[in-house]
Parts: C-alpha cells; structure tokens; sequence
C-alpha cells in the first residue's frame, strides 16, 4: 500500500492506494467518533462491491446505511441528489454520521456534495472504483450536480476525510471506462509533469492489460501531483485552473451530445487534442509536442475528431456556461510544453470558432 496525502492544515487527509485495502479499518481511522455510515453507491457499483464493504465497515463497529442511485452521467442531478437527503433524513442521520462514496466520479460528486449541505456539513469518505475517480475526481474537494445548461455548475468545496483507492475494483472496470481514465492521466503529464507523460507513451498500453504495477504507479503520481495542486490552491485561484486543462472544450461536448453520451474522460480527452491544436496556433507549442498530445491520447483509445454535428458556434455557446467564465471572458488552460500550462484570457470567439472549423476540415481530409 502506498500513501499520499493532501496537505490542507487541520483538514489534510490521505489516500491510500493499493489491493486488498482494508475498508474498516481506513474509515475507521479517519472518523474515530462516528458511528453511523451511510454508503452511496449506484446499481452498477453495488452488485459488486456494497456487500463486501459493508462487511468491513461493520467489523469495524460501524451502524451502515445505504442508498442505491441509478447508474450514468445522465443522473447526476438534483433529483438524485435529494434522494441521498431524504435517505439520510429517513434514517435520522445527524451531524454525528458520515457518508461514504462508492462508486465513480458522478457517485463521488454527488456525495459530497450531499455531505456539504446536510446540516451544514457532514463528513465524507470516498472510495473510488473507477480509473477515473481514483487518479482525478476523488481528490480535492470538487462536488457538483449537473443542469441542462451545463456540467457542475451547482456544487460545493467540500473535502473528504479520507480517499481509499483499491486498485483491485479495476479488475472488473470495462476497457471504455479504463479509456475514459485516461483522458484526466494524459491531462496531468501535460500540465505538470513532461517524464510523466513520456514514461504514460511507453506503457499506455499496459492500461489495457490490467498490468496493476502500471497502474498503480499511474495512480499514485496522478494523486501526488493532485494533492500538490491543491494544497498550493485549494478553491481554485490560481494554480488549481490547469487541472481544467481539456475541460472547457470537454464539457462543451458533454452537453451538447448529452450528459452520458460520451464518458466524461473521453470528452476531456478530445479537448485536451483541441485545446493543444489552439496552443499549436498560438506558437505556445510546436507540431511535435501537438503530435504527441494527439497520438497519445488517440493510443488511450480516446477520441480525436469532432462529432460531424458539432459546429464551432455549438462550442462558444455552451462554453459561455462553463464555471470558469469570469464576467463573460471564457478562460482556456493551454499547454505551454508537455509538462506545462497556463491560463489565457485573451483568446477571441473568432479564434476559437476559426480554429474548430479548420479542425473539423482536416479531419474531413
């Protein structure tokens, strides 16, 4: 077991990333007086998982709850959202119980943030069981609903007590959802960490594999770089945008094509080609590190072309309710080099939108 923590003062806690965790025993060191669990998890997660976990979790002398949400970006919403508060009031849940997220990032999101608002805030724990969620969406603090306007505009910051990443879930996880954790993989070597992303183009491929040294490697460097961005900048001030890297376009593709269509990783994924394509324009990086970014990503079996429908006014309209926009100006991470990114408000809609349409052309060619 290896461990990583987030360093945040009186509010730091770790993740521990391995096989054979044991549950109880993680939970119980990260809420010592409480005795009520409620574990969130979704109908996809819970055949698999839920019994096994409620068994540690009682071994370790906890009184545990559930509450089973359907499966799919498509529920990250208000009304699942309520369902977990109407779970925890129906079992008169108080300030001295806790939740526990079991799932991926749409269960991980919803619980926290269902934790942030039940009497003001109750504590959380999350165990990841996808790719995704253990190297991004667990670690942090970001806990969000969607609208059908757009992806996590209505959330909180609101950190959990403890992440406990067991590699052994990834065994049952579907090659789709292994792609889609990639795409926020790929991210981080971009934005932070260029050895990182060199060392993710000779062992992309053992992802697929199951190889649980890669992965586990994977895992451990995506949180400790996590953590550092966010012990740096936890509310996101600074420092913490570049994890948005990909995100701007990606979230764009989310919804239009609709929240569940594409896995978020896989929409993060094509915006990460893009927002390198818009870097490549801007000179920020030349047609090597471009053909990189693109054949790494595309190795990830991640998208790279637009979906035909899409047109760049698509794009600027929906991008125009991303969180990120501050007083009408959208905000693009872009990568500077492969290992690094910055934040540009400069970047015009004429830009933007003759940028997609020569994009769309070439890949017409």
């Amino acid at each position: 077991m290896q461990t990583v923590t987030v360093g945040l003062g009186e509010r730091s806690y770790p993740i521990f990333i391995g096989s054979k965790l044991s549950y109880g025993e993680h939970v119980r060191d990260a809420l010592p007086k409480v005795t009520d669990l409620m574990v969130v998890s979704n109908d996809t997660v819970a055949p698999l998982y839920l019994n096994s976990v409620k068994v540690s979790l009682e071994a370790a002398g906890f009184k545990v709850s559930e509450c089973i949400l359907k499966d799919g970006e498509k529920y990250k919403t208000a009304d699942s959202w309520m369902q977990i508060l109407t779970a925890l009031l129906e079992h008169d849940f108080g300030r001295d119980g806790a939740l526990v997220a079991l799932g991926g990032g749409v269960v991980g999101d919803m619980t926290g943030f269902a934790a942030a608002c039940y009497e003001r805030g109750v504590p959380y724990v999350q165990i990841p069981t996808t790719l995704l969620a253990m190297v991004d969406s667990s670690v942090g603090g970001k806990t969000a609903i969607n609208h059908p306007l757009g992806k996590n505009m209505i959330g909180a910051f609101w950190q959990p007590k403890a992440v406990i990443a067991s590699l052994d879930a990834l065994k049952t996880l579907p090659p789709r959802e292994l792609s889609a954790g990639m795409g926020e993989v790929v991210k981080t070597g971009i934005i932070y960490d260029g050895e990182f992303f060199s060392w993710l183009e000779q062992h992309a491929q053992k992802v697929f594999e199951h190889d649980q040294a890669v992965l586990e490697h994977i895992v451990r460097r995506c949180c400790e770089i996590k953590a550092e961005v966010v012990g740096k900048d936890e509310q996101e001030h600074g420092l913490r945008a570049i994890l948005n890297l990909g995100h701007t376009f990606g979230h764009a593709l989310e919804a239009y094509l609709g929240f569940g269509t594409w896995l978020h990783g896989e929409a993060v994924g094509l915006g990460l080609v893009i927002a390198a394509a818009l870097a490549r324009s801007r000179n920020l990086i030349g047609d090597d590190d471009f053909r990189r970014i693109r054949d790494l990503t595309e190795r990830c079996r991640l998208p790279v072309k637009i979906p035909d429908q899409m047109q760049p006014e698509d794009f600027l309209r929906l991008m125009r309710h991303d969180k990120k926009v501050r007083r009408g100006v959208i905000r693009y991470v872009l990568p500077q080099k492969i290992g690094a990114a910055g934040l540009y408000t400069d970047v015009s809609d004429q830009e933007v939108s003759g940028l997609i349409a020569e994009f769309k052309e070439a890949q017409r060619g």
